[in-house]
């Protein structure tokens, strides 16, 4: 019989703490500055938007934080995800490499992000809110949000990137069904909204307009807390079960990565895989290459400047120090929504600065031809963000089978394309172009 090719963990393997890189870095995050006074932003300035219990954990220097047991109840909906190794892709590359994807996309919003925001929701329903306010770019965060609201009986409004909006109506079908409300941004609903769209009648929108709306409809309404799906410390905190899996199951595998791979729009599904690995690198236990990949078209680690920059377009949020393409800069409607972001995860980009780990850019035109190869091989249809770690993967692949090199390669298959099937039907007729 061949050797195995899914590593499966029990259920009672589901992380009982998160991991937070925080505790590690070493050379301390520069902090976030208050919009208004460009001072360093205390616990209180955030008051408005989140509760003091996610507050707590956005600047907690604790290494473990222990998961509480309605949250896990909830993962064990579809956590421990697989971990599968892709023996038919490597076949068909020919290579000595060996492929390792931890899937997240068995999840009932089919990405990564239910891993924070049933997290959210918790915490906010602890916290007495009521209703919570969010964006979206392709629509896995907002659905997500909007299944984990339902969870725990709690209203819930996501405005959502209007080339999103758009592209992928069944992700909005799919935030109905979970009981949110969905506005495409820029919308008419907030006055930030209204005053874009007058600017530009056809904006097709991006992450940060869409940030600016959800956070004025916060402070303007009553019981309600805005919830962010990507970029902040809490956020990434929650994402690690992912890499705290994957270590466990390669050891299952006998397999130590060489490398370890991740698309980045935000930086939560990446930090998510690779931060648990990062942490033994720092300890000296090990020396892999951990890989950001991000989309030429938006490529803020590897194209942006590190410096403080305002997270929404409209300059409502604290000022992150952050890898950045501008507050104001104006991504082209690629079908990767999720990564059509101007900067990158504060954690994220000061792990980059530190030489922890490394980024790279790929085309839109690559991301998909990778792609569709991939799911012709392992039949899983990948999102368009999580095909951009495919493509980079399958890269890694063939340049070992170039130089003749045996190497594990792990990377992060943070969610299914069922949703973007009109991406896929875009690109098999030729319609897609490089930006």
């Amino acid at each position: 019989m061949s050797d195995p090719t899914s590593f499966l963990l029990p259920a009672d393997r589901i992380p009982k703490a998160w991991y937070n890189l925080n505790a590690d870095i070493g050379e301390p995050i520069p902090p976030p500055l208050h919009p208004a006074t460009r001072q360093p932003a205390g616990p209180d300035d955030f008051a408005a938007i989140f509760p003091e219990n996610l507050i707590m954990q956005e600047v907690t220097t604790e290494r473990w934080v222990e998961i509480p047991e309605p949250i896990r109840e909830v993962y064990a909906l579809w956590r421990p995800t697989p971990l599968l190794r892709a023996v038919r892709l490597e076949r068909a590359l020919q290579t000595p490499a060996r492929i390792y994807y931890k899937y997240e996309g068995v999840s009932p919003g089919g990405s990564h992000k239910p891993n924070t925001a049933v997290a959210q929701a918790y915490y906010n329903k602890v916290a007495g809110t009521k209703r919570l306010a969010t964006e979206t770019g392709a629509g896995q965060w907002g659905s997500s949000l909007a299944l984990a609201c339902s969870l725990f009986e709690m209203e819930c409004t996501v405005y959502m990137v209007r080339v999103s909006f758009e592209q992928k109506p069944y992700r909005k079908l799919m935030m109905h069904t979970w009981g949110a409300e969905v506005f495409a941004s820029p919308s008419d609903h907030t006055e930030f909204g209204r005053k874009m769209r007058e600017i530009d009648p056809d904006c097709p929108g991006s992450l940060g307009i869409a940030i600016s709306e959800a956070i004025e409809d916060t402070v303007t309404s009553k019981d309600t807390k805005y919830s962010l799906g990507s970029v902040l410390n809490h956020v990434l905190l929650h994402q690690s079960v992912i890499g705290l899996e994957a270590l466990e199951q390669m050891e299952m595998a006998g397999a130590e990565p060489d490398v370890i791979i991740g698309c980045v729009g935000g930086g939560s599904n990446f930090a998510g895989l690779a931060f648990p690995f990062v942490e033994r690198k720092i300890a000296g236990k090990a020396s892999y290459r951990v890989l950001a990949v991000e989309p030429t078209a938006c490529a803020s680690i590897t194209k942006g400047d590190l410096r403080y920059d305002f997270g929404d377009t409209a300059g409502m949020t604290p000022l992150m120090m952050m890898k950045t393409l501008g507050h104001d800069f104006m991504p082209p409607p690629i079908h990767a929504g999720g990564l059509r972001y101007h900067g990158m995860a504060p954690m994220v980009s000061h792990a980059h600065k530190l030489g922890l780990i490394e980024a790279t850019a790929l085309a839109q035109s690559h991301v998909f031809e990778s792609a569709v190869k991939f799911a012709r091989c392992e039949g899983i249809v990948p999102a368009p963000e999580s095909a951009h770690a495919v493509a980079a993967a399958m890269d890694e692949a063939i340049a070992a089978r170039e130089a003749g090199q045996k190497k594990n390669i792990l990377f992060g298959l943070s969610g299914h394309g069922m949703m973007d099937l009109a991406s896929y039907e875009r690109f098999l007729n030729g319609e897609l172009q490089d930006v």
